[in-house]
């Protein structure tokens, strides 16, 4: 192990343990493609403070760029892929994270601060992403549509 990932990994809190069981599993499990150093550095901003300082925005990219190393898949998309006889059909069974455009153009203002809801469908292990997303400082909460399945309000938890 690299010096850096030593003192990474020694600054961290006891209550990251299974955090750490996981990362060794991971390791073990892909090898070099595990991308180890990329989840413990986001395990050490987690718990340093140092990811609660970012803006809203970078809160969430670490989201989806955290969630992608653990396999899950993000996908941005058009009103085309979103509604209607284009729409993408998404697999309950997989797990991913679809945000549509126009949902994320309009949910920030120009310091990156949540400033209006960002929907969401979530599919697959949403429950495996509640820790990812308290650990950043954002919510999701579920919403009740008849036409859209996993649908999903993603908020910042000092927003109601």
């Amino acid at each position: 192990m690299s010096c850096k990932v030593c003192r990474i990994a020694a600054s961290l809190p006891r209550e990251v343990a299974p955090d750490i069981e996981w990362l060794l599993k991971q390791g073990h499990q892909y090898g070099t493609g595990a991308k180890l150093a990329g989840k413990l550095d986001y395990l050490w901003q987690s718990c340093s403070g140092i990811l609660t300082e970012q803006n809203d925005l970078q809160r969430l990219i670490c989201i989806i760029e955290a969630s992608k190393d653990m396999d899950w898949i993000y996908w941005l998309l058009s009103d085309k892929e979103r509604s209607g006889r284009d729409a993408i059909s998404l697999n309950p069974g997989v797990n991913g994270i679809y945000i549509p455009q126009t949902s994320l153009a309009a949910a920030f203002d120009a310091e990156s601060c949540l400033v209006n809801p960002l929907m969401a469908r979530l599919t697959g292990s949403v429950a495996g992403l509640k820790q990812l997303f308290d650990r950043c400082g954002w919510k999701f909460v579920t919403e009740r549509n008849d036409e859209l399945k996993n649908l999903f309000t993603l908020i910042t938890e000092n927003k109601r």
